[in-house]
């Protein structure tokens, strides 16, 4: 299994949104009411960019939840798993943790989550059923989704063609 240059990750790949509720959901809503107190991505140092390919790490008050997308239709979620004090080591590539490195991360940093929605793409195309895993903030929101094999941040609330199925909704979490 590949470990994304990260010692001790196991991303655990699953492909629909029964899956993650079924996996996640509890621990997921249990994250609701929790601060947001960081927010780790792998940062790029010679392009000087966010390396997309790797988990973004939301840490609410030491609950940290692991995100990662693959494939056309792959997401993982793990939780605690990673260590962003450790180097990530990739060959060919010069990568470090960086926190916040966003701006509209920064923003949403000490705020108090109101809670986790799964976002699904409804649209009749091969992306169907993909699941997005979205993170409401009484002033904002992130949505970490699939990119086309990588992981891509928007922080817009969600589209026409996602279905939002939140905490809420008593059929769509346990």
């Amino acid at each position: 299994m590949f470990d994304f240059g990260i010692a001790g990750y196991q991303p655990e790949w699953l492909d629909s949104r029964r899956d993650v509720v079924q996996e996640h959901g509890n621990r997921l809503c249990g994250l609701a009411g929790r601060t947001l107190t960081r927010v780790w991505m792998v940062w790029d140092r010679r392009d000087d960019e966010w390396f997309c390919d790797c988990p973004v790490l939301f840490d609410f008050d030491g609950e940290q939840v692991e995100i990662n997308h693959q494939k056309l239709g792959d997401v993982s979620l793990t939780w605690n798993m990673i260590d962003p004090s450790h180097a990530v080591r990739w060959p060919g590539f010069d990568l470090q943790w960086r926190p916040e490195p966003l701006p509209g991360l920064q923003v949403l940093r000490g705020l108090p989550l109101k809670g986790a929605e799964l976002l699904e793409w409804t649209y009749g195309d091969v992306a169907q059923g993909m699941v997005d895993i979205s993170f409401a903030f009484e002033t904002g929101r992130v949505i970490v989704f699939n990119a086309l094999d990588e992981n891509g941040v928007s922080f817009d609330p969600p589209g026409p063609n996602q279905q939002s199925h939140d905490r809420t909704e008593r059929a769509a979490w346990p």
